[in-house]
């Protein structure tokens, strides 16, 4: 019996030690990538001939490129409202990125993507929880689309900076 409460509370002990290791404070300001996949959830209306509006959520989930780190292995969503003008797309939303912690990054963006090519934005960012409190920067953001349902894999490289 001593051994099996040795051996549970070694357990707890390590797993303690892990959580602690992984929420490690982020240096003062630095960059990353992540690579992440999504699926929009919205509505489209068509306004008129050649001009449609969609609006909605994304939802999705980020893998840091290095396998750990900020962001790895997060769930995130997004809000969107596109403009759809002549086969040019334009947009704007706000996300909270997640990471395994349960820290969260958020962010406004703005993007735009041209008939047959990627979408590309700017994502600015606006605040944070726990290691992430007071954060600010930017990210770029390429994506493409993957089919007609909805479903985008994309990249974004962040640039951040910490109180």
């Amino acid at each position: 019996m001593t051994r099996t409460f040795v051996a549970v509370m070694s357990c707890i002990c390590f797993a303690a030690y892990c959580s602690a290791a992984r929420a490690e404070e982020l240096p003062k300001s630095g960059t990353f990538t992540v690579h992440s996949g999504w699926k929009g959830v919205g509505e489209t209306t068509q306004v008129a001939e050649g001009r449609t509006y969609l609006f909605g959520s994304f939802w999705g989930v980020v893998f840091n490129d290095k396998g750990s780190g900020p962001l790895h292995e997060g769930p995130s969503v997004c809000s969107y409202t596109l403009e759809l003008l002549n086969g040019a797309l334009t947009g704007q939303g706000q996300c909270t990125w997640g990471d395994v912690d349960g820290d969260k990054i958020f962010s406004d963006y703005t993007g735009s993507m041209p008939p047959k090519s990627q979408w590309d934005a700017m994502v600015k960012l606006t605040g944070g929880t726990g290691k992430y409190s007071g954060i600010q920067g930017k990210a770029s953001e390429q994506c493409k689309p993957l089919n007609a349902s909805g479903q985008w894999a994309c990249t974004e490289n962040f640039e951040y900076r910490l109180p």
